[in-house]
């Protein structure tokens, strides 16, 4: 007797349009088709009066591969069908499973079909324009630990996600718990879509994002696609761009500032809290661009709107100077944005006076230098990226009622008097506050939180860099 064959098939997500022509044309050769009783209504009118039509029931898999292999033995054509693609969490595997347990000698062809995921991905517009995953939350075959790893590698890694099997009666809090690691790593307001019976007549379609998103509107007929850090909504759409801001260059952005932005927008994906106030964000960027450390997400500290304050102030020309405590602080104070301001940059340091006094009191030529400046401007933006003696005494001079600086950005860094200085600073809850806290610091540090309150109206279209 001639040996049959086994043909397993997707047939799309609902929808006779979805269905390929070499997938209706196996059905129609097809002497016998097995498949779960649901799927036959989408595909009843394709198939031939006279096809022998196995239908089982839900988690039937195995009883529906045996048929196929002994009608297949018998020398017939057997035509295996799945929802979707018969290869993603379809009956494909199985049936090449069996055959090896079997030692059978069936020739098996795998047609493929369109997912469900690309179904619902064409409904919601372009979510998948970039590197994505497929989970499915059903624990049924895998440890629960398992999938939970999968999730959380997903969300870490900037994937978008398709989930499959997000609910069912049984398993209702699994997709909370997916939302909960999700949000760890994750903007809130990263788009979600949602798709219910896609391609089907009860079809239904919701655009979201993570802080929105609401499990108990999921069921068993859901798939739900998570964007990435660069997704987007327009509209009732969503679209994840084909690369990361790699097409985005404009003619009037140099190469510096391209990268600058690049940068910027890696880090911004990359961090581990993304719902902060724009002011603080912006101030952050700009200290693990300067730094590459993340750790800054943990000692930065900016008062509420201390950014925006100082920003509208320098706007509206009330602050005039900035003073550092060293010139490398100065040094890297962008010139474009001081001369876009009229803001002048002083660093008493190697003025004439500072030597004399600084040995006449016996104090540090820094905090000479500081003192020179609070007669000359009280009201400035105070930036320290080295000396914390020099922090400490415009505290000093705070409290005697002889400065009243615009604001303070507090980044000494060393060992003798580091945290001590910062801790003196934050008291002033009148003064607007940037503070890098413990021992790290530096000059550049203080230079680019300067740098990102004077850039704060390029804040919004996370565009720095426009004086590089």
């Amino acid at each position: 007797m001639a040996k049959g064959r086994i043909i397993v098939a997707g047939i799309g997500p609902g929808s006779q349009a979805d269905i390929t022509p070499a997938v209706m044309q196996a059905m129609k050769i097809s002497e016998v088709i097995v498949g779960y009783k649901y799927y036959f209504q989408f595909v009843q009118d394709i198939i031939h009066p006279d096809t022998l039509c196995i239908d089982t029931g839900m988690k039937k898999e195995r009883e529906r591969a045996e048929e196929a292999f002994r009608y297949a033995e018998e020398g017939k054509t057997v035509c295996v069908i799945s929802s979707g693609d018969a290869g993603i969490y379809g009956m494909a595997p199985l049936i090449y499973e069996m055959r090896e347990e079997k030692n059978s000698d069936i020739e098996i062809e795998v047609l493929p079909g369109i997912s469900a995921f690309q179904k619902a991905a064409s409904l919601l517009g372009a979510p998948i324009g970039h590197d994505l995953c497929i989970i499915s939350l059903s624990d049924l075959m895998t440890p629960w630990d398992r999938i939970e790893k999968r999730i959380t590698a997903a969300a870490t890694a900037d994937f978008v996600t398709a989930i499959y099997n997000p609910k069912s009666k049984g398993r209702y809090w699994q997709l909370y718990r997916l939302l909960e690691l999700f949000m760890q790593e994750r903007s809130p307001e990263t788009p979600v879509g949602y798709i219910r019976q896609a391609g089907r007549e009860e079809q239904e379609i919701k655009v979201t994002t993570l802080a929105k998103f609401d499990p108990e509107e999921i069921d068993m007929f859901t798939v739900i696609i998570i964007g990435n850090s660069q997704s987007y909504i327009s509209g009732n759409n969503i679209i994840t761009p084909r690369g990361y801001y790699r097409e985005s260059k404009h003619e009037d952005v140099g190469i510096g500032q391209d990268i600058m932005i690049r940068s910027f927008r890696t880090i911004d994906g990359e961090l581990k809290n993304r719902n902060i106030p724009l002011g603080k964000k912006w101030a952050l960027l700009h200290a693990i661009h300067t730094t590459a450390d993340f750790d800054m997400e943990n000692i930065l500290l900016v008062d509420d709107g201390a950014v925006e304050k100082l920003h509208e102030r320098f706007v509206n020309g009330e602050i005039k100077a900035i003073i550092t405590d060293v010139t490398m602080v100065a040094a890297g104070i962008r010139k474009g944005a001081l001369e876009r301001l009229g803001v002048e940059v002083k660093c008493y340091l190697h003025d004439d006076r500072v030597a004399a006094l600084a040995k006449d009191k016996g104090i540090t030529r820094t905090q000479a230098g500081i003192r020179l400046a609070v007669e000359e401007h009280p009201d400035a933006l105070y930036a320290f990226g080295n000396a914390p003696t020099a922090l400490m005494e415009l505290c000093e001079l705070i409290r005697k009622d002889k400065a009243k600086p615009a604001g303070i950005i507090a980044t000494p860094v060393g060992f003798v008097n580091v945290k001590e200085s910062k801790h003196m600073a934050k008291p002033f809850k009148n003064i607007p506050k940037l503070i890098v806290e413990g021992r790290k610091g530096g000059s550049n540090l203080a230079a680019t939180l300067v740098n990102s309150i004077l850039t704060f109206d390029d804040a919004e279209q996370l565009r720095p860099g426009r004086d590089v």
